[in-house]
């Protein structure tokens, strides 16, 4: 069975999931040169108490993304 694939933005705290794909092309070159590639597993670290900014964990080192930017990238939960 395929899981559904969801907007980082929309995972919650302490959740794993893989990289599918971006939404947008004009934050794809930003989000891959920080280590946001498809196949790459990010988990989520911790949502600021109004849900922006977002701390994940990617590549091995803690990145912080605007919601706004979390929502153009497309995860599968694991």
């Amino acid at each position: 069975m395929e899981k559904d694939k969801i907007r980082l933005s929309r995972l919650s705290e302490g959740k794993k999931a893989t990289i599918i794909s971006f939404e947008s092309d004009e934050i794809h070159i930003k989000l891959m040169e920080m280590g946001c590639v498809p196949g790459e597993m990010v988990k989520v670290e911790k949502i600021a108490p109004l849900g922006d900014p977002i701390s994940i964990l990617v590549a091995g080192y803690n990145l912080s993304l605007r919601k706004t930017e979390a929502e153009h990238i497309w995860v599968e939960e694991v």
